[in-house]
Formats: structure tokens, C-alpha cells, sequence
């Protein structure tokens, strides 16, 4: 019987992964290959996306390129919340940028929930459906949980896993790594959730996302965070049912790197950890 020679068996490896990603990339619907992650300009503020207290006192701060303030105050009705968001854009703060399931990128900040509201805010990876209220990475004042849901999101809780638990006031680095891999069964696209709190590094690992509707394939995809994809953040405070309670949100140290980004959760964590103040 003839040897395969290990030049041989290297060259039908890489075309069996060359076929692979192609394969995958032409079925989640994308026109992939040599797409580059959008860059960004501006922050683009919805506020109001939930009105349940349309009589708050509401002050916002953009500070493009390192931070959003928004404050939510006088939330004195009865009922559920008021929910308001900010997102990367790529024309000044006009729209949303749109993120490609093939995007490969990572973005963070450092958020601060204050005030005697309760309530929760972090950060934002939404899906086409719900550009604003799903894709959650939760900081909660009331609870004190801190974890991943909603949307397209695998679930992560580091309340379940680290024993961690939030308290107002208190400044919480979080970090979202996306990488699409092959979009496929076998090479699904993963999601890390980083936390740097009380001085102490935390993460979820790499994640698998599960499949897609295939009824929405194309034009959304399936593997991945699906087409288009927000990423940003948000503030979700709740009302005083009668008191006059107020809430404050701080993200600074926004940063986002969609062109660079590393393809592994070890050499990106590295370098995130790096921008910790």
C-alpha cells in the first residue's frame, strides 16, 4: 500500500478546510470572503425605546469616542421601565452600524450603574428582530447578577459560575470577542464574555452559537449572530412605582476593534486586560 507523505496529507487537509469554509460561508447566505467589520465614527442614541415613565428628567452626555452618560431621573410612575441605548455607527451618529455574521471584532467599556433607582445596563449585542431591547451582557442593581442573554446570545451567568454579584456604584470592565469561525455545524461562530471586576479578571471561554431559523436563511444566516447584528450598549432603569427615584449609567473607555481584531480568546484577553485603568 502506497504512503501518503506528510506534504501530500498537509495539501488535502488545506483543501479540505478551504472547501469547508467555503462551503459554510456560501451557506449561511453571506457574501463574506474579504468583508472587513465595520469601523465607527459616532455613537448612534435611541432613547425612550421603552417610554414607561415619559415624565423622568433624562440627560444624556455623548462623549464620542470614549463615553456615554445617561441619567434617568424624577422616575416617579408605576409601572415597568424606561430602556435606552447607544450603538456604533458608521455616519456620525445617524444609524446603527450593521454587523455582518461574518464579522470578526471585539468591543468593551468600563460601566458604572449609581443612584437609588434599580435597574441594569452593560453592554449590547442585538439581533435583526431587536435592535434594542435583546442581546444583553447585564449588570443588575437590583439583583446584583451579572450575565449574558437574550437575543442571539448563548447564555453565561458569572453570578452561577464565579459567585459574582453587582453593587452599585462600582465601575465593571466588560468585553464581547465575536468570531465567526467557518458559520457552520461543525465550526459555528463563538462569543467571549470578559469581566474585569474589583480587580479581578473573569471569562466565560469561547461559546458556540446554536443554529439559526433556517426558514430565515437567506438573508440572516445561521451559525452566528445573524445578519444584521447592533453592538453598543444599554440602560434599562426601573421605576420608583410612586417615589422618585434616579439612575445614572457611565460607559467610558469605550473601545472597539473591528479590523485587528486577534483569533483567539487568549491573545485577545491579554490585550484587553492591557487597557484596564
Amino acid at each position: 500500500m502506497r504512503r501518503i507523505r506528510y506534504s501530500s496529507l498537509a495539501l488535502v487537509v488545506l483543501a479540505i478546510g478551504l472547501l469547508a469554509s467555503a462551503v459554510a460561508l456560501a451557506g449561511d447566505g453571506r457574501t463574506c470572503p474579504g468583508f472587513t467589520p465595520p469601523g465607527y465614527n459616532g455613537f448612534q442614541i435611541s432613547t425612550r425605546v421603552f417610554n414607561d415613565c415619559p415624565t423622568s428628567i433624562l440627560t444624556v452626555t455623548n462623549g464620542f469616542p470614549n463615553s456615554v452618560i445617561i441619567s434617568d431621573n424624577i422616575l416617579d410612575c408605576f409601572g415597568f421601565a424606561n430602556l435606552h441605548t447607544w450603538s456604533f455607527s458608521t455616519d456620525g451618529g445617524l444609524t446603527k452600524a450593521q454587523f455582518e455574521n461574518c464579522s470578526h471584532y471585539e468591543f468593551a467599556a468600563t460601566v458604572m450603574l449609581d443612584g437609588s433607582a434599580n435597574g441594569e445596563g452593560g453592554l449590547r449585542l442585538a439581533p435583526w428582530w431587536s435592535p434594542d431591547a435583546d442581546g444583553k451582557f447585564m449588570l443588575n442593581v437590583g439583583t446584583g447578577e451579572i450575565a449574558c442573554f437574550g437575543g442571539r446570545l448563548p447564555f453565561y451567568s458569572f453570578t452561577v459560575n464565579f459567585g459574582l454579584h453587582y453593587l452599585r456604584g462600582l465601575p465593571a470592565r466588560m468585553d464581547i470577542v465575536y468570531n465567526p469561525h467557518f458559520l457552520s455545524q461543525l465550526s459555528p461562530a463563538t462569543i467571549t464574555y470578559n469581566l474585569q471586576y474589583n480587580n479581578v479578571a473573569y471569562t466565560s471561554g469561547e461559546l458556540p452559537f446554536d443554529q439559526g431559523n433556517p426558514a430565515e436563511d437567506p438573508p440572516h444566516g445561521l451559525w452566528g449572530e445573524l445578519v444584521p447584528a447592533y453592538c453598543g450598549g444599554y440602560f434599562q432603569p426601573q421605576l420608583g412605582q410612586g417615589v422618585p427615584v434616579g439612575l445614572t449609567a457611565t460607559f467610558s473607555d469605550i473601545f472597539y476593534n473591528g479590523v485587528d481584531a486577534t483569533p483567539t480568546t487568549k491573545s485577545t484577553w491579554g490585550k484587553v486586560k492591557t487597557l484596564y485603568r
